[in-house]
């Protein structure tokens, strides 16, 4: 399918994600993934929260938008989450990989999208939504959330690939 140009932007950055993701933390030990900031968020927490909101809410929120006519969206509710979220997948390597996956899937059902399915119509948090303005608005929190992220780590992507390219060039 051809996609509009917004939605082919935020495929594309959904399709990135996981690479950022991998990017930031990779050299990042325990220690700097439990740092919490002043909210009481760690790396690792956005981490667990990129897989699990993928997971909990926003690709049945997809699935639904093709599935049942006009469906009611819930977003994940970030305080019960803390309370009760699944921790036995906790290490960095579990949480990428997951997370790689579970973006796949969602990858999948959106390459596989018709034009007549951005107009499908929903409610996310009572608000009017279309599958095309919830694809957008994906893909707007992904940025938001990887900028979290880079805060929380103290160096952004563009910082992280600067360093390792230095590195490169220091080697040879």
């Amino acid at each position: 399918m051809s996609l509009p140009p917004p939605v082919a932007d935020a495929l594309a950055a959904l399709s990135s994600t996981p690479t950022v993701l991998a990017h930031l933390v990779a050299e990042a030990g325990d220690d700097r993934l439990d740092d919490l900031d002043r909210e009481g968020w760690s790396p690792r927490l956005w981490l667990a929260w990129f897989r699990d909101e993928e997971v909990l809410a926003l690709r049945p929120g997809l699935e639904r938008l093709l599935a049942e006519p006009a469906p009611e969206l819930h977003e994940l509710d970030r305080a019960a989450w803390l309370r009760e979220r699944h921790r036995s997948r906790d290490r960095k390597e579990h949480l990428l990989a997951d997370f790689a996956l579970h973006r796949q899937s969602t990858l999948a059902i959106v390459r596989s999208l018709e034009p007549r399915h951005l107009a499908r119509a929903g409610r996310l948090a009572g608000e009017p939504v279309t599958l095309e303005r919830y694809l957008l608005r994906w893909a707007d929190r992904d940025r938001e959330r990887i900028a979290r992220l880079e805060t929380a780590l103290g160096e952004t992507l563009a910082d992280v690939l600067e360093r390792r390219r230095r590195m490169v060039e220091e080697y040879r």
